[in-house]
């Protein structure tokens, strides 16, 4: 991983930190994961592949995502949206917990977590290696449409073989919260002003946050994985998409909406700490930095 070159030091510790309307959210690393060609571009010629790859930091064969997680604080409430991977993923995540204590924030302070979807690298780090909830006192937030999937008990003979490891640890992550989960489905409010968005297709309950304020601040999970393939090029597909083409058409509807309504958008996967706007360009999308 030599050609990364945006290796935190430590990952990065010291937050993003930002308000939107009543929320005061704080972006934490939960370090980063690398991806291979073949998933980031399943649909680039070959000569498309060797500058995109470079331009994600990475090299011929894979690339480096960042994870990012906000935390929010409203009222009396202090929301983690996701809880990166732990250890149940690969070994440059899992750094949220130390992030989050470098930032003062006691993990049984946690009222709510909201998840976007169950992939380990979103919801790894629900308990501890003990198997204790690592954030004991928060309600889950999770889409009825993503539970039902996933925690499937026939998921061997129904789901194709390449989903199986997923869904053996999205049932190990949900099944700890069974007993504090609150399923939604879109259009629901997690509290006053933090509506659920349906961003299908990534898998199949997939959901976006969508937060009020002077203009929409849109957190998007995985809708789109990356802000540079996925703006430059909406009519790709991403390799790690459980329904492709709907996860093609609602990335699209996502971007563009963005770009008309000028929201502010916070990407899981987005170089850190992943906070900017859609702008059309050329007939396709360039993604600006939030200062």
């Amino acid at each position: 991983m030599a050609a990364v070159p945006f290796l935190p030091k430590p990952v990065f510790a010291a937050t993003h930190r930002f308000n939107h309307g009543a929320f005061d959210i704080s972006v934490l690393s939960d370090g980063f994961i690398t991806l291979p060609v073949e998933i980031i571009l399943p649909d680039a010629a070959e000569d498309q592949r060797a500058d995109i790859m470079k331009r994600l930091g990475g090299d011929a064969k894979s690339a480096p995502f960042q994870a990012n997680i906000p935390l929010i604080r409203t009222g009396n409430d202090l929301i983690l949206v996701d809880t990166g991977s732990g250890d149940n993923f690969q070994a440059s995540a899992g750094r949220l917990a130390g992030n989050l204590k470098a930032a003062g924030v006691d993990p049984a302070s946690i009222t709510k977590v909201v998840f976007t979807h169950a992939h380990p690298d979103h919801s790894g780090a629900t308990v501890t290696p003990e198997g204790r909830l690592l954030y004991p006192n928060a309600d889950y937030f999770v889409s009825s449409a993503e539970w039902s999937f996933w925690m499937d008990p026939n998921y061997e003979a129904n789901m194709p073989s390449a989903l199986h490891d997923f869904a053996r640890g999205a049932q190990r992550d949900l099944s700890a919260v069974r007993e504090r989960v609150k399923l939604v489905k879109p259009g629901d409010e997690i509290v006053t002003g933090m509506r659920v968005v349906d961003t299908r297709g990534h898998t199949p309950g997939h959901i976006s946050l969508e937060l009020a304020g002077s203009d929409p601040l849109i957190i998007t999970g995985d809708a789109a994985t990356s802000n540079i393939v996925f703006f430059e090029h909406p009519e790709w597909h991403f390799g790690f998409d459980t329904e492709p083409e709907i996860a093609l058409a609602n990335r699209k509807a996502l971007i563009d909406r963005a770009a008309t309504d000028k929201a502010r958008l916070l990407g899981y996967h987005w170089a850190y700490p992943g906070l900017g706007y859609a702008e059309r360009k050329n007939g396709a999308y360039r993604f600006v930095a939030a200062e």
